[in-house]
């Protein structure tokens, strides 16, 4: 066998064995890299799966009638006790004088029947018998039953005047208006609702396999779908129960189990709540909007706080 067949065989040994000595070599440099992934993202879990939610009040007229002032329009931003809707109150004032003109007729009733028994109380037995000293204390007792009623009445009227003006029980901004000066309003019937912006937070739906990594107090990194800039939040609570298909019961009351079973079982979604700390400037919270969210070792916020 000469030199150069030699060398052939040689080159042609080279060119087989180094594609398999780099494959093992690019495996044998991943997987460090790989545990080491795997280790920060358990250790730090995160999730695309997140949502702003904030608190939604629902405003609902507790006295029906026709919608006389509007003073605000859709999507404005109103404060606390700020007046919202006035509904046409001349009914509700009419009501209120006229439990006014029955309460001191009562008033007269009861006092003049409170005379006349104290009246036949002071009269001797032969001017007055006993049924009749019973008679006229049993009207004068519901004289001021009666009085009483009419007072609450009164009340009752004054407090239906009080309610055709709509005040914002929080601060927050209008949403989804769809009322109109000289629309009817129903008594119970939604017609308008506010954004609680004081109540901010985001719920993050983390897979089942990662809640042991998540420790309530836990500091946590929100990133939203249209901004770059991170807000930073705190996990609040765990929820502590999901739905669960086959705890529903069927028509008799039974377990309704699904009989198929697969051997690819996946993680189950729970919903953590994390409590906004600071909003970076520019950026505008709506309540649905897609969020990113990770959360931090609680370590991280003991390190941060040390000097």
């Amino acid at each position: 066998m000469t030199m150069g067949t030699r060398a052939a065989k040689a080159s042609r040994l080279v060119l087989r064995i180094a594609p398999v000595v780099v494959t093992l070599g690019a495996v044998a440099a991943a997987v460090p890299s790989a545990r080491k992934t795997w280790d920060i993202y358990m250790a730090t879990p995160w999730t695309r799966d997140g949502a702003v939610r904030a608190y939604v009040v629902t405003l609902a007229p507790e006295v029906a009638g026709r919608i006389v002032e509007l003073p605000i329009a859709d999507n404005n931003l109103v404060h606390k006790d700020q007046p919202l809707m006035v509904i046409d109150p001349t009914d509700y004032a009419i009501a209120v004088k006229l439990a006014e003109a029955a309460s001191e007729q009562e008033r007269a009733n009861a006092d003049n029947l409170e005379i006349e028994a104290q009246r036949r109380q002071r009269l001797s037995r032969l001017a007055t018998s006993v049924e009749e000293q019973q008679t006229y204390a049993s009207k004068a007792i519901s004289a001021q039953a009666a009085y009483r009623q009419a007072l609450a009445n009164l009340e009752q009227a004054h407090v239906n005047l009080k309610r055709t003006r709509i005040h914002s029980p929080v601060n927050g901004y209008v949403t989804n208006l769809l009322a109109r000066t000289g629309d009817y309003a129903s008594v119970g019937r939604s017609v308008l609702s506010i954004v609680d912006i004081d109540s901010f937070w985001v719920d993050a739906y983390f897979e089942e396999t990662n809640l042991r990594a998540i420790e309530e107090g836990a500091p946590a990194r929100v990133k939203l779908m249209g901004y770059n800039e991170e807000i930073q939040g705190h996990v609040g609570s765990v929820a502590r129960g999901i739905n669960v298909a086959n705890a529903r019961p069927d028509q008799a009351g039974l377990a309704s189990v699904n009989p198929i079973f697969t051997w690819v079982r996946l993680a189950q979604r729970v919903p953590v709540r994390v409590e906004i700390d600071h909003v970076p400037a520019g950026i505008r919270l709506v309540q649905g909007m897609t969020a990113t969210v990770e959360v931090l070792p609680r370590s991280a916020t003991l390190a941060a706080s040390k000097p």
